[in-house]
């Protein structure tokens, strides 16, 4: 199935300059969706990971689908605000921005391995951010999914320092 016909691309959005790719139209055609959730589950399998590590929001939207399918279990990372003390943060910078993520249990990755999913992989803030606060909890990065690559923003090199190249992979890439 071609899941980028899908891809609605809005330029100036949400500032100018930036080049919006909203897969809402995928999340609503029930082929698609299926096709995506197989698809990710397919390349997170081999890495037999023990917990899918996802970022609020868009990466709730496949990580607990991908963790069910493969049998590990999910642990969302949260903005500031959401969750009860004990937890552990990261702040970090976006393409258009700054931002903040925190975990908890974090108890429970220490051993962990771990595989990071997300819905987009642009500059690499968001998942550097995921694998720190992985790392700082002792789990081990295996791996990393995504629905979308955007290749000419380079964010995969900057993973690449917390898990092995050839366990970075997108579904769709630009």
């Amino acid at each position: 199935m071609d899941l980028e016909s899908f891809i609605v691309a809005t330029p100036d959005f949400p500032e100018p300059g930036i080049l919006f790719r909203d897969f809402t139209p995928l999340l609503m055609d029930a082929a698609a969706l299926s096709a995506a959730i197989d698809g990710l589950a397919e390349l997170v399998e081999p890495m037999r990971p023990d917990v899918i590590l996802a970022p609020e929001a868009r990466g709730f939207v496949f990580g607990p689908a991908i963790a069910k399918a493969v049998g590990a279990g999910f642990l969302p990372a949260r903005k500031p605000g959401k969750l009860p003390p004990e937890i552990l943060a990261h702040e970090y910078d976006l393409e258009y921005g700054s931002a903040e993520l925190q975990i908890t249990p974090f108890e429970a990755l220490a051993g962990a391995r771990v595989v990071i999913h997300d819905d987009l992989l642009a500059t690499g803030g968001t998942v550097d951010a995921l694998a720190q606060l992985a790392a700082r909890a002792g789990a081990e990065v295996v791996g990393a999914t995504f629905l979308i690559e955007l290749e000419a923003l380079e964010g995969r090199a900057r993973l690449s320092e917390h898990c092995p190249a050839d366990t970075i992979h997108a579904l769709i890439r630009y």
